[in-house]
């Protein structure tokens, strides 16, 4: 059961804490909701079911009449099982008279979502900063999550980061973002064919590196080799007038909030920083009025980063869907771990082509990658019956 994999008091405080997660997404809403005339098991009953018939026919499905926006779901959830697991834990369905809260819904859905996609998982995901380490940092030597993602490389599985750090022309700078990682694969001497399962995607979807040569650094792939042709037809010249157009509108909507910032201007990003004192919702208001004001010939990711604002040209979704066909995995091969899916946030994208897991912080993607990676290896030992 779930309380046996929690190996520590520690394990059971990340599940509890939501640190600085933006609660914003409309199923989970509807499912919270539902608890007003249903028990947690009959939410999860029926919430099974619906996404049964939705996978079926996702146009006509009850789930697209209640929840319009409602996206794809890539592999089965059973979620009547996550929630007994998850029930066994906290004792959930003992409450009489507080229903679960946005958080612990959104656990019993990762839970599902670990034990279904370890079935047929060739590609992980990660998004870096609030997800792999906090936000600003970089992964150190000593990030737990570089042996979690060394066992993924080891058991035949793609591991990528996917984050709108963009450094064109430096992988230098890319290397210092995951120099822990690096270091851990020269000490470990891990062979090529281990390496070559290493993937970083920078700048949303704009730029490809991978681990190359016996000292393991990290090298560019030609753009020519793994970007779709669309993604091949944008112009500097298209690029430059969309990230024009995306200062004006970030710097007038810091002057009409009143907000002093510096500007970051990229080859394919700009962003701004407030050099003032501000609050989570200003920054909010700046990248709605972006998302809804911009008009561009390129697709765009305005989003609010936590600390400031960033618009990118392209999205994640394009770059992972590229990653995706360059390795040649499909939609239910593919996991990606972020802590902002929220309307804002940059992860939210990846929703259009893969299955994702959301947490609050990197304690908790620790904690779900442990999980993954303890189904992995049952599945492993399970035997093989050929009738």
């Amino acid at each position: 059961m779930f309380g046996t994999r929690a190996r520590s008091a520690s394990d059971t405080a990340v599940l509890r804490r939501k640190g600085h997660l933006k609660e914003q997404d409309k199923f989970i809403q509807f499912v919270l909701d539902m608890h007003q005339t249903h028990t947690s098991l009959e939410v999860m009953q029926k919430m099974e079911r619906w996404i049964v018939e939705h996978r079926k026919d996702p146009r006509t499905s009850r789930l697209r009449r209640m929840v319009p926006t409602i996206g794809s779901f890539f592999v089965p959830l059973k979620l009547v099982d996550a929630f007994m697991e998850y029930d066994e834990f906290f004792a959930l369905s003992r409450r009489q008279y507080v229903p679960p809260n946005f958080a612990e819904l959104r656990h019993i859905l990762n839970i599902a979502q670990v034990h279904s996609s370890a079935q047929t998982l060739k590609l992980v995901t990660f998004d870096a900063d609030g997800t792999l380490y906090a936000d600003g940092a970089h992964i150190e030597h000593d990030n737990e999550m570089i042996r979690h993602i060394i066992s993924l490389m080891r058991s035949n599985i793609h591991v990528a980061i996917v984050t709108a750090a963009g450094y064109p022309g430096a992988p230098e700078r890319f290397e210092q973002r995951v120099e822990g990682l690096l270091a851990a694969f020269r000490q470990l001497n891990l062979p090529q064919h281990i390496t070559d399962r290493f993937h970083i995607m920078g700048g949303e979807c704009n730029y490809l590196l991978r681990v190359c040569g016996p000292d393991k650094r990290l090298q560019f792939v030609p753009d020519a080799e793994w970007k779709s042709p669309f993604m091949m037809s944008w112009t500097g010249g298209q690029c430059q007038a969309l990230l024009d157009s995306a200062e004006r509108l970030l710097l007038e909507g810091a002057h009409r909030l009143r907000l002093p910032v510096q500007v970051i201007r990229k080859e394919r990003a700009v962003g701004v920083v407030p050099t003032g004192p501000t609050i989570y919702e200003v920054l909010e208001e700046l990248a709605i009025t972006v998302q809804n004001q911009l008009q561009a010939e390129l697709p765009f990711c305005a989003f609010n980063g936590g600390n400031d604002v960033f618009v990118d040209v392209g999205n994640k979704s394009l770059g992972l869907e590229a990653l995706m066909n360059h390795l040649g995995f499909t939609p239910a091969e593919v996991l990606h771990v972020g802590d902002r899916f929220s309307d804002t946030g940059n992860d939210s994208a990846t929703r259009d082509c893969c299955s994702i897991l959301w947490v609050a912080n990197p304690e908790e993607t620790d904690f779900f990658i442990k999980l993954l990676l303890a189904d992995i290896r049952e599945k492993k030992r399970m035997p093989l019956y050929i009738e």
